[in-house]
């Protein structure tokens, strides 16, 4: 009998134990969920950012009207909704030289953008003879 006894013991000690247990669980997965971060407001939008020479081979410099005259004919006419671009000074294969950096924000969804950016990519390459143009491709969350 006293070994009965000890053994519904252990049983219910053992289910009690077990239901405190899970009761901690869900109250702390609770106070976890409570405390996360609300989403940032937007939509998923795709960022690229392309990063052109500023200088011919030759050493003579892409002035930022060359810059702005090949935007309004190759980038702007692909991405009329808008564009950013910025100065900068750039370093490449042991080369420290001026360069110009194109932000473009585009719906995630956009199928004609990748064929535009490497068409434009390309365009420079033969324009201002230019070995690369370095693209960089993220996703943000964008709101306007």
């Amino acid at each position: 009998m006293t070994t009965r006894r000890t053994a519904v013991a252990g049983i219910l000690t053992a289910l009690l134990l077990g239901m405190r247990t899970a009761g901690a669980t869900t109250a702390a997965s609770d106070s976890t969920s409570a405390a996360a971060p609300a989403p940032a407001p937007g939509e998923s939008y795709k960022r690229t950012e392309l990063y052109f020479g500023g200088n011919r081979p030759d050493g003579t410099p892409i002035t930022p009207a060359d810059f702005e005259l090949f935007l309004d004919k190759e980038v702007t006419p692909a991405f009329p909704d808008g564009l950013t671009w910025l100065e900068a000074h750039g370093q490449w294969m042991g080369g420290k030289e001026d360069s110009y950096v194109l932000i473009i924000l585009y719906p995630f969804g956009d199928r004609t953008a990748n064929r535009e950016l490497e068409e434009i990519r390309t365009d420079y390459k033969e324009q201002f003879d230019q070995q690369s143009v370095l693209r960089a491709d993220s996703v943000e969350r964008v709101s306007f």
